[in-house]
């Protein structure tokens, strides 16, 4: 039986209606990926205002691995909406937060003591953890990486890499923030070997220190353990624990920006768990609380409680109703095994898209761990010139048919899995076939025989050598 019930074409009216006022009431800048408006949801699905029932493979950009209205979570919030909405935590605390605090100090990785606060985003986690490591080290200086994205607030803003939609216009940016190159097994090395890209990475590091900033000056590296909006990129698996001995080395702090790579994304509770990494300060966001707005700063005691009373907090930052979410949402994973189903997601995705890119030239690259999967367009795989066209292409036909897609990388020619993780393999499969079917009708053309032995070739079993486990 079909999940998709499509009773009008999409965009139906209401929908076509409402973005009229949109327009009219919200800036232009503000994105409208799929031009939908939604009346409902529920697990992987969406209702819009004119009826037509959709599969959500967005998940409010990574921000429902839980599903859209888990009734254990709307019950905690109804709960506690029914006790007080806010006191302010510093003014007036409440249980739930500290409670909060104690399960994310366990479930991250580190046998060490830890401490964790709250704040509303990932953006704002991301900004507290540049001032925690300024401060502990009396440092300035942030390194960071190409085509990571940090968020759109100041500071998150200048260690965001991709210039256009994020930063143009928004300048000046924050000083003594520096940029080297993210590991991209694709891009960068896998015509030679998975450790090309790791040693040209570590050499551009030891390049910066000699020739731009010294070691001694550098407060923390910031690195998502998996690539998000930058295209999901995989790290091959040496990079990271090489970046922690440099850390270590230098005294530098290391911060895992885990805002879209968390809570099961990718197979494990935290991405930084394939790769055996025990950051010095992690961050979380997104799927924490099924969609409440609260975000987590997570690090080494030592670390966290070195500022001075009064030097980190905020007004609403993990408002009652938001650890409610949260609590319910941690107990969910507990109770439906989703970091499992997130590798039986990865598997059935992975599977599928190795067949396209055995039938279809315009995909490139395959990649992902657990359900964080992606495939990368190309217009030539030679020269691998992203199909950015394509990729608006292929989203907005599977949007018409029923799914509503994100794309990712720097040019945007990459088709992303972020379904949430209660999503059946039934929906899941159906959501694959509109992808393929769009991938049929506007794919350049369909590989031929030595094509598709020179793709199995070069991606199936070298891609399996490597994988992080």
């Amino acid at each position: 039986m079909s999940s998709i019930s499509l009773v009008t074409t999409i965009p139906g009216p209401r929908s076509q209606a409402l973005t009229k006022r949109r327009s009219q009431a919200v800036p232009r800048s503000v994105a409208q990926i799929n031009p939908i408006f939604v009346k409902r949801a529920h697990g992987a699905l969406i209702e819009d205002v004119d009826g037509n029932v959709l599969l959500d493979f967005a998940g409010g950009i990574g921000c429902v691995n839980g599903g859209h209205a888990d009734p254990a979570v709307i019950e905690a919030i109804q709960k506690q909406s029914s006790l007080f909405l806010h006191t302010c935590f510093m003014a007036a605390p409440y249980e739930s937060y500290v409670r909060l605090a104690e399960r994310l100090n366990v479930l991250t990785p580190g046998s060490f003591p830890k401490r964790t606060f709250f704040v509303n985003s990932g953006a704002e986690a991301v900004e507290n953890a540049v001032k925690i490591a300024r401060e502990y080290t009396s440092r300035p200086a942030i390194i960071c990486f190409d085509d990571a994205f940090h968020g759109r607030t100041y500071m998150a803003m200048s260690l965001t890499s991709k210039m256009k939609p994020y930063k143009t216009g928004f300048g000046p940016f924050a000083e003594d923030v520096y940029r080297i190159p993210y590991p991209n097994p694709y891009r960068d090395g896998a015509s030679i070997s998975p450790e090309y890209c790791v040693e040209r990475t570590l050499d551009t590091l030891n390049e910066l220190f000699v020739n731009r900033v010294s070691p001694e000056m550098v407060a923390a590296i910031i690195i998502e353990p998996v690539l998000g909006e930058g295209g999901f990129v995989v790290p091959p698996p040496a990079f990271l624990p090489e970046l922690r001995r440099i850390c270590d080395a230098h005294g530098i702090v290391l911060v895992a920006d885990e805002i879209q790579t968390g809570f099961g994304r990718t197979g494990r509770m935290f991405a930084c768990e394939h790769f055996g990494l025990e950051p010095d300060i992690l961050l979380t966001a997104k799927s924490i609380a099924s969609g409440m707005p609260i975000a987590g700063i997570t690090g080494r005691a030592e670390i966290m409680d070195h500022s001075m009373p009064g030097a980190l907090g905020g007004t609403f930052g993990g408002n009652p109703l938001a650890c409610a979410a949260a609590l319910a949402t941690l107990d969910l994973f507990e109770r439906e095994h989703l970091c499992e189903r997130s590798v039986r997601i990865g598997e059935i995705f992975s599977a599928r898209a190795r067949q396209w890119q055995a039938r279809f030239s315009c995909v490139g690259d395959v990649r992902g761990l657990g359900s964080m999967q992606a495939i990368e367009l190309v217009r030539n795989r030679s020269l691998k010139e992203p199909a950015t066209e394509l990729t608006r292409e292929i989203t907005r036909y599977a949007c018409e048919h029923g799914v509503i897609l994100v794309t990712a990388g720097t040019h945007g020619n990459v088709i992303r899995l972020l379904a949430p993780l209660v999503i059946s393999e039934g929906e899941l499969n159906e959501g694959l076939d509109v992808i393929e079917a769009a991938l049929h009708a506007f794919s350049p053309r369909e590989t031929d025989p030595s094509d598709q032995q020179m793709t199995e070739a070069a991606y199936g079993a070298g891609k399996e050598k490597h994988r992080p486990d």
